[in-house]
């Protein structure tokens, strides 16, 4: 399967966000991946949902919504509403993980999880057959530009082993630290999908960095 990108709103530029959605648009990237912090569980607060329901107007991608909160269940009818594709919640945010995974599929999007770099697979084993897609975070969340975390590659490769032990087509992302140097190992250890901020936003020329990442294996 070619490796889906997910560019990271987070490291846009917010004084000219819609050039940079329009370069988006315009890429080899498949969908656009949205941060929601809010200074809690992530000492960080990025943007609300009126920034992302303006970026909806004009973004042609799907729309993966990661959200870095509490109680993440409390905003899954607001995040249908913005017609995101993937709504993506923490597993160390969530005390009925199952139930909220369950009322994400009902609002009609696909249900992400994601875990924290300390945060082994084995945790996922339980729900692993309902999941869509798992993010692993190969940085602390919180904050772009972090250096990435190299134990990742391994966590990726076990991850992998769960999804086919359990005969799921579960899609593992990575999020953190995405370049060209770590994304190779990546995709050859089973990641499917890359997130990847400002070693995009901040290259000479983002969409050939697209370009690049989207065609890894040929790196």
């Amino acid at each position: 399967m070619e490796t889906l990108i997910s560019p990271s709103l987070l490291s846009a530029n917010f004084l000219n966000l819609q050039k940079d959605i329009e370069m988006v648009n315009q890429s080899e990237a498949d969908w656009l991946h949205l941060d929601i912090m809010d200074g809690v569980f992530v000492p960080n607060i990025s943007f609300g949902f009126p920034v992302i329901e303006a970026v909806q107007k004009i973004c042609k991608k799907p729309l993966d919504v990661h959200l870095m909160i509490v109680q993440p269940e409390r905003y899954i009818e607001q995040v249908a509403r913005l017609q995101a594709m993937m709504m993506n919640v923490h597993y160390e945010a969530c005390t009925h993980l199952h139930r909220t995974i369950q009322q994400i599929h009902a609002a009609g999007m696909k249900a992400g999880v994601t875990l924290n770099p300390s945060t082994p697979v084995s945790m996922l084993e339980d729900v692993i057959d309902v999941v869509d897609m798992v993010l692993l975070m190969s940085v602390n969340p919180g904050f772009g530009g972090q250096q990435f975390i190299p134990h990742t590659v391994e966590k990726v490769k076990r991850l992998k082993q769960l999804i086919e032990t359990a005969h799921t087509s579960t899609l593992i992302q990575v999020d953190g630290g995405v370049d060209a140097n770590t994304a190779p190992a990546l995709v050859q250890a089973g990641a499917d999908v890359l997130v990847s901020g400002s070693y995009i936003f901040r290259s000479q020329n983002p969409l050939e960095t697209i370009a690049a990442l989207k065609h890894v294996r040929n790196m």
